[in-house]
């Protein structure tokens, strides 16, 4: 007889997607629900940007590309990086020489290059946790052990906190600043921290950057967000262009780093995704030269906003970018974040228990990437649930 449970492996056995899957199971039945959990923005791809893909696609930009990606984009990519970290990747407008970089499906894809092709069995991955739900399970994925650290209650994944779990095994380390799902901004000193650190133990340190563009406390000049890249070339720099310009579904990213790795992860997206879309490619070029201050101002606000109604009866850390908050479930309620979170799927406010993002279940994920209206009514009922 025919077993399908036997062509399953057991690495995939062990990846678990009940979570955010029972959050939606809860909420199938709901009729129009105030959803404070999508991790995406609520508006639209530039027109300019969507004008350039069309076009492309018109004139027949449609086939495979380099595995590396194309050239314009590459090049443009190249100089800004260049221009933001002129001591650590950039020189003479373009990378260092031992520098390269790949155009990937996402940053998601380039995660998952990176880690195929970096550890594998015997091999631990430390994670600041709270973290992005996919670390865990893509370490898993590549056969690696992660290994947790604990940065509650401020959510800085500090030099003090992650050496004490570096072992000999140890060979990478996750850092995501603006952070999925807490929203914190890890300052200039802690990534100056986490970097000599990096250094010091030979790790190779994983920047995910996705959010770069939604950091509401830049600094320098010109001000940019907090990143390790300003110290250290001996990292892969990863950033995208699904949040800040609202291509989530065009699956855009790249890596800089150093370019032993970055040509066998190339090889391997040879292999498997072959190259990121080609007319994607080219307006994500455009996409480049789109202002979006105007978008992050108006999350900014959202911001405030979500930090004046929840602070007076949540223990929340103030966010400093990306466009989540992470707060704590009052103990005084007496129940865990997935009870919380079952509550206000009652009260019809689609939310994410901490436990997706942690080894905790003391907090809850909300976006406020939605339109001021629908925010507010969630922040109301959030209230309401902690008053009681």
């Amino acid at each position: 007889m025919f077993d399908p449970d036997r062509f399953i492996t057991d690495r995939l056995r062990a990846i678990d997607a009940s979570g955010i899957r029972r959050v939606f199971d809860l909420a199938a039945n709901l009729e129009d629900p105030i959803n404070l959990s999508i991790g995406q923005p609520h508006f639209d791809v530039p027109e300019p940007v969507k004008a350039v893909a069309a076009q492309a696609i018109a004139d027949g930009f449609n086939r495979y590309t380099q595995t590396q990606g194309i050239a314009q984009l590459r090049d443009a990519i190249v100089q800004r990086v260049a221009r933001e970290f002129p001591h650590t990747l950039g020189g003479d407008g373009g990378l260092h020489g031992d520098l390269d970089c790949l155009i990937t499906s996402g940053v998601s894809g380039g995660l998952l290059l990176t880690l195929l092709t970096a550890v594998g069995p015997g091999d631990e991955v430390l994670i600041p946790d709270p973290y992005f739900v996919m670390y865990r399970h893509l370490v898993t994925l590549a056969g690696a052990t992660p290994v947790y650290v604990d940065t509650y209650p401020d959510f800085l994944p500090t030099p003090e906190r992650i050496e004490p779990l570096i072992t000999p095994r140890t060979k990478v380390l996750i850092f995501n600043s603006p952070s999925n799902p807490t929203g914190v901004v890890a300052p200039a000193d802690v990534c100056r921290g986490v970097a000599e650190l990096a250094g010091q133990h030979n790790l190779l340190l994983l920047s995910d950057e996705i959010y770069d563009e939604f950091c509401y406390v830049k600094s320098g000049d010109p001000p940019r967000c907090p990143s390790p890249a300003s110290f250290t070339r001996n990292l892969l720099l990863m950033r995208g262009f699904s949040k800040t310009y609202a291509m989530t579904g065009w699956r855009l990213g790249y890596v800089v780093g150093p370019a032993p790795i970055v040509h066998e992860m190339t090889k391997l997206q040879q292999y498997s995704f072959v190259c990121a879309p080609s007319m994607v490619q080219v307006a994500g070029t455009a996409a480049l030269g789109v202002e979006m201050d105007e978008q992050v101002a108006a999350y900014a606000k959202k911001r405030d906003r979500v930090i004046d109604k929840l602070a007076p009866h949540f223990d929340i850390t103030a966010p400093g970018g990306a466009f989540y908050a992470f707060p704590q479930v009052p103990d005084r309620l007496g129940v865990t974040a997935t009870q919380f979170v079952e509550r206000a799927i009652e009260h019809n406010v689609l939310i994410i228990p901490g436990s997706v993002f942690s080894e905790r279940d003391t907090h809850f994920r909300l976006s406020y990437a939605c339109d001021d209206d629908t925010l507010e009514r969630g922040l109301d009922v959030l209230v309401s649930l902690a008053r009681r």
